[in-house]
């Protein structure tokens, strides 16, 4: 999926990031050749709007130095992707017709005032900035307009009908423990031997063949301190081979399998790391208490209600498209 859009200051709701992929028809005389691309009940998409569009992703296309055959596939792949966010947006404009929503002139301003002074744009500043993108600023309040106008139509068709109750944030929190807290750490420590760097494989197995001895020696009962005093090549030898207190996510990837599959007293096999040879033990699990919900009830809520506000707006639109008559013109 592609996300090509203005820059983030320009947005004032999220409905304005429309993304197409496409070019016009150049005549023998070199002029361009505007035709519709896709009919939407009453309404038409012209190439010239998939054209206004295109120059970026183009753009970024081209900069990627990508070979003919995938450039055009991935030209096509997000084309297909774009118009078809195009007809939704088509379906809602026709929406807001219907519903007789309006947006005055104020409001723009407002909305418009309100993108200058978060980014400290002067009159000029802005100006400037659109003229970058390739707009007037009529068409800037144009679309400014549109997109507050949809915003509308959204909270009276979909998000007025969303209410996420506190029964709902509980059993959130509750089924979802891992993202508030209450991860497991891991009290570790290790045993290491280091082959050499000369690349002999034979004095690399008879490192290996050391520490599977080491290995018998803990299977037979010996602590694993004395043996990482006595035969560990780490630093932290004289300390018993003390790593520390980590979580799962602070580890290599490689390791997270091997240290999360040990339990409290266990110790690994021989793992071959970029360090060297090594035998891990888990010293002690420490659970670390998860974030009291009243901290976090605000943010279930809001991931709850967006959430549910895509799924409501998707299936809105869906509803809107099998009542719609839709052709793509080829």
């Amino acid at each position: 999926m592609y996300s090509f859009c203005r820059p983030q200051w320009l947005l004032v709701t999220g409905f304005v990031c429309v993304l197409v992929l496409g070019g016009a028809l150049v005549s023998g005389a070199g002029q361009v050749v505007d035709r519709v691309v896709a009919v939407v009940n009453d309404d038409v998409i012209r190439l010239r709007e998939l054209d206004r569009a295109l120059e970026p992703v183009r753009q970024q296309l081209e900069s990627r130095g990508l070979k003919e055959e995938q450039r055009l596939e991935e030209f096509y792949e997000a084309r297909e992707q774009i118009l078809d966010e195009m007809i939704n947006e088509k379906l809602s404009d026709q929406q807001i017709q219907d519903s007789g929503i309006e947006v005055d002139e104020s409001d723009v301003d407002a909305a418009i005032e309100n993108v200058k002074q978060r980014n400290r744009y002067t009159d000029e500043d802005l100006r400037q900035a659109l003229q970058m993108q390739g707009m007037s600023m009529e068409e800037y309040r144009s679309e400014i307009k549109q997109q507050m106008l949809r915003s509308r139509l959204v909270n009276r068709k979909v998000r007025s009908n969303i209410v996420v109750t506190d029964e709902d944030v509980r059993r959130y929190y509750e089924e979802n423990p891992e993202e508030f807290g209450g991860e497991m750490e891991y009290k570790l420590r290790n045993i290491l031997m280091q082959p050499p760097r000369t690349g002999d494989s034979g004095t690399a197995d008879r490192v290996l063949a050391r520490m599977n001895l080491i290995l018998w020696q803990l299977e037979q009962g010996a602590t694993f301190d004395r043996l990482a005093a006595e035969f560990s090549e780490a630093t932290n030898a004289s300390d018993g081979g003390e790593l520390g207190q980590f979580s799962l996510q602070d580890l290599s990837e490689n390791l997270r399998s091997v240290i999360g599959d040990l339990e409290e007293g266990e110790f690994s096999g021989v793992v071959d790391t970029e360090h060297g040879f090594q035998i891990f033990y888990v010293e002690d699990i420490i659970t670390t208490p998860p974030e009291p919900l009243e901290n976090v009830s605000d943010e279930i809520r809001k991931k709850l209600y967006d959430k549910r506000v895509n799924e409501k707006y998707n299936e809105w639109i869906k509803s809107l498209r099998q009542q719609a008559h839709i052709r793509i013109i080829r």
